[in-house]
């Protein structure tokens, strides 16, 4: 495989600015997983809250990594070349091989976790087997066609949806200022009873840092955006932060508002909270905001996870024609190929529990994850050793040793069969990268190259 730094793509189109870029990061953190996240923590008690700032912490610094490398390396093609000049190759394949999977199996849950509110409105539905995996199929290759347009009719419809489905969200934070200024002993009416553990708060990293993945989205179409050495940090940083706020704040409000029992046991905190503290049906509205929220969320993962195709492409990890592009400079033969791929991961699993297969394939999504952003954190450790590349300030040596830390810290709190499944579907790289190696190998020696 040719260790080189690939080009960016003739006919990629800057079209991505810093709102776009920010849109793209803020839209897919947040996506159908926040409307669940204040049950899934609930049982955690305020161990919920220290998960949170450590997880906090320690994307604001994966973040600051992020940022450094976009700023350093302006002109490389993301995450794919940052690995590749400071740890090689294979390695740089192998990391983007794992995130690769990572967001075509998360993609399939997204889907899913979209069909599951959609028959909400149409529950006529229900009654016929076949409507839960087509209407999913059509999810996914809606957006396979919206972003074969080019990526600036992708970035738009980012943009709308990021705004759209942000409203539940602040009004959940509004309600639980307005509630703190006007009854500030109902946040003391149902404190949860867990004692402090380490343990809870490992697996709170877990669970909270799935919601946060995302935060390396600006790098990932880095030839596409405009002015990329401001752009990338700033969108980066920006978007991080609009999440991480937001995330904490509907967090913490349904946990002190509702009793821990209670909130544990829902599918609808969001609905549970607004019923609580304005009465009345609030189930549709949410729907339809969970709704716009997971259109988005699948929008802009379709856009990474092609990105992420034609990049591996462009270096000769995947064959070449996938990073051929259309007339509208979009990857379209990358969008149809990973369609295919997530077709085939939402057709073998939707006759189970969605909800339980959601959770199940974002651990997977999470565990394979991890080698991306842990590579991201020790490559500015590596820079500071690697001649000829500008002085790594202690400031941000520090961020990145952290952000390393902690995600070993996110690995401890995972449970053992998304980290085996992570583990088999990650070693499953290693013979594509040694297949890809010896077709590179054979073709350049049918050339007379050296």
């Amino acid at each position: 495989m040719s260790t080189p730094l690939a080009a960016h793509a003739p006919g990629a189109s800057r079209a991505l600015g810093f709102w776009m870029c920010t849109a793209l990061v803020v839209g897919n953190i947040i996506g159908i997983g926040i409307f669940l996240i204040p049950a899934q923590l609930a049982p955690f008690g305020l161990n919920a809250l220290t998960g949170w700032l450590v997880t906090v912490l320690g994307c604001v610094c994966l973040a600051l990594a992020f940022a450094l490398l976009a700023r350093r390396f302006a002109d490389d093609d993301g995450p794919y070349d940052y690995v590749l000049r400071t740890f090689g190759p294979a390695t740089a394949f192998l990391v983007m091989w794992c995130y690769w999977v990572s967001v075509w199996v998360a993609n399939a849950g997204i889907a899913m976790g979209v069909v599951a509110y959609l028959l909400y409105f149409l529950p006529a539905l229900n009654s016929h087997p076949l409507a839960p995996p087509v209407l999913g199929l059509a999810m996914l290759w809606l957006f396979v066609l919206i972003n074969s347009r080019g990526v600036r009719a992708a970035g738009w419809v980012q943009v709308l949806t990021t705004v759209l489905k942000l409203v539940p969200q602040i009004a959940v934070i509004l309600l639980g200022l307005l509630l703190l200024f006007s009854h500030p002993r109902a946040y003391t009416q149902h404190l949860p009873p867990n004692p402090a553990s380490w343990r809870e708060v490992a697996s709170v990293s877990a669970i909270a840092l799935f919601a946060m993945l995302g935060i390396e989205c600006a790098t990932i179409p880095a030839g596409r955006v405009r002015d990329p050495e401001r752009t990338i940090p700033r969108a980066t940083l920006a978007g991080t932060l609009i999440a991480a706020g937001i995330y904490v704040g509907i967090s913490v409000v349904p946990m002190l508002l509702i009793p821990q029992r209670e909130l544990t046991a829902s599918s609808a905190p969001f609905a549970d909270l607004f019923a609580r503290l304005l009465g009345g049906n609030w189930g549709g509205v949410c729907a339809a905001f969970v709704l716009v929220s997971g259109l988005g969320a699948l929008n802009g993962w379709t856009l990474i996870i092609g990105e992420v195709t034609e990049t591996v492409a462009r270096h000769g990890g995947f064959p070449r024609w996938l990073a051929q592009e259309n007339r509208h400079g979009a990857p379209a033969r990358a969008f149809v190929a990973t369609g295919v791929v997530s077709s085939l991961m939402l057709l073998g699993n939707y006759a189970g529990s969605i909800t339980e297969l959601f959770g199940f394939l974002t651990a997977i999504a999470v565990n394979l994850s991890l080698p991306l952003y842990f590579l991201a954190a020790a490559a500015i450790v590596r820079l500071k050793w690697l001649p000829g590349t500008p002085a790594v300030s202690a400031l941000m040596l520090a961020a990145a040793l952290i952000a390393a830390a902690y995600c070993g810290w996110v690995a401890i709190g995972l449970e053992v069969r998304p980290l085996v499944w992570g583990a088999v579907l990650g070693l499953a790289g290693i013979p594509v990268y040694l297949a890809c190696t010896r077709t590179q190998a054979a073709g350049a020696a049918r050339a007379g190259l050296p």
